[in-house]
């Protein structure tokens, strides 16, 4: 019986990798410029959990984007990515950290897309560890620049394909579908708007493809809301920070005015 098992799971997992999915970098429809933002983070029941802070700014073609959480419990998360937007985007570098209670394994991943250098910092039994790889990346890497990616896509492309990369603590190249799921109405005073949502499903491919649903390792669908027209905005998003995380809801922030 497990011969067989293990037969099939090969059978499939060639079948994977015979029909592997095609990506390819996004064209650049919308230049990006000098932003500054204010998010909160909140667990799906509303409760706050992080303060959230956007900077980015641009140089020539050069995109620098800053994004970082602060949790109440003390926890950060922030991540600042590099990329250039001349045609198509293209990650330069990308540098993320999570430590804190929110997060069970901290983890610093450091990725220089132009030399292929990957080094990632984790925690391992009470120790820390150091894993340094070269690696062939490819230029559609979209670490550090999914929201931005999201506001570039073709209003007619019914499925967008991207390569990430995950740190498992190793590191691992996977591809990103982006698919569209409709649009959904919400209001801003008395105005209303529509947002296009996104579904993000990461495809780890081949034989560790097929086995993660199975060993419930398959990581979790992500949903990002994009104002979409002239001028592109992120709206909110649902999903985990890391894997079997909790989902988590990421919203823009309301100004409060202090009364004096």
């Amino acid at each position: 019986m497990k011969s067989h098992i293990r037969l099939t799971l090969l059978f499939l997992a060639g079948h994977l990798l015979v029909g592997a999915l095609r990506s390819e970098s996004v064209a650049v429809r919308h230049t990006e410029g000098l932003v500054r933002g204010f998010l909160v983070l909140r667990s799906l029941d509303g409760v706050l959990l992080a303060n959230g802070d956007l900077i980015q700014s641009a140089r020539g073609d050069v995109v620098t984007s800053r994004l970082v959480f602060h949790f109440k419990d003390g926890s950060l998360q922030e991540e600042t990515a590099m990329y250039s937007e001349r045609g198509r985007f293209q990650l330069l570098s990308d540098h993320m950290i999570q430590r804190g209670p929110s997060f069970p394994h901290p983890l610093e991943v450091s990725i220089d897309a132009k030399s292929g250098r990957v080094t990632i910092r984790h925690s391992e039994d009470g120790k820390d560890k150091v894993i340094e790889e070269r690696m062939q990346l490819p230029p559609d890497l979209a670490n550090g620049m999914t929201l931005t990616l999201l506001k570039n896509i073709a209003p007619d492309a019914p499925s967008t394909t991207v390569s990430m990369l995950f740190a498992t603590p190793s590191p691992r190249l996977v591809k990103l579908v982006i698919t569209r799921a409709g649009d959904e109405s919400f209001s801003v005073g008395t105005a209303s708007h529509k947002a296009t949502r996104f579904n993000l499903r990461v495809e780890i491919g081949g034989l560790a493809g097929v086995i993660a649903p199975l060993i419930g390792k398959q990581p979790h669908d992500t949903s990002v809301w994009i104002l979409g027209g002239e001028a592109p905005a992120f709206v909110k998003s649902e999903g985990p920070f890391y894997q079997g995380g909790p989902i988590w809801r990421i919203e823009l922030a309301s100004p409060v005015w202090t009364r004096r």
